[in-house]
């Protein structure tokens, strides 16, 4: 038992020496804003998320072939009725949950506005879960802890005109369900009240 615990010890200081992540190094990540991140575009160039400062913004993690897929659909109604006050909605192709994201880049860009007038902002694929997800979603997750973390496809996410991350929904919630028309609706007052 002693053998044990002093080796347990070992490798606890061994790791720290070594500079691996600890509960500090997430401190300042849960004091950034959504501001502070940047996707890549299709084409891979950078989108950064404060070219948005001042406008809510719902991040959603994508797949074209989920059995969620009209939320796409969905994405464009909310799209239609919302970008000329301020809205921006940004798609975020995944693979993260059964592979269900076979396309890339400029196919999946061109596949989405064909089949479903997808007009909103589209990222390049991106990981949204576990050790390698894309900072702003680790970011997410010092905010509202881990039951917000995407669980599947279609996961959002609003962001204020301030950059805090205000509410989240799950994946079976659709974009344009009352509760989320609510919370972007809120967001769009605060900014006209901001301005």
């Amino acid at each position: 038992m002693r053998i044990a615990l002093t080796t347990f010890l070992s490798a606890a200081v061994i790791t720290l020496l070594l500079g691996q992540p600890t509960l500090s190094d997430e401190i300042p990540l849960a004091n950034k804003t959504a501001y502070d991140f940047e996707f890549q575009l299709p084409g891979g160039d950078p989108l950064p998320l404060a070219k948005f400062k001042g406008k809510p913004i719902l991040v959603v993690n994508t797949a074209t072939e989920c059995g969620f897929k009209r939320q796409l659909g969905d994405l464009q109604t909310l799209q239609d009725d919302y970008a000329e006050r301020g809205l921006v909605i940004l798609a975020v192709p995944s693979n993260d949950f059964g592979g269900q994201e076979p396309r890339a880049g400029e196919e999946l860009k061109g596949y989405c506005s064909a089949k479903y007038g997808a007009t909103y902002q589209l990222t390049a694929k991106s990981v949204v879960n576990g050790e390698n997800a894309h900072p702003f979603y680790k970011w997410a997750v010092t905010q509202f802890g881990m039951t917000a973390r995407p669980y599947w496809n279609f996961h959002k996410y609003l962001v204020a005109p301030d950059g805090t991350l205000v509410n989240w929904f799950s994946t079976p919630t659709r974009p344009t369900a009352k509760k989320v028309r609510r919370a972007i609706e809120t967001q769009l007052q605060n900014m006209q009240q901001q301005s």
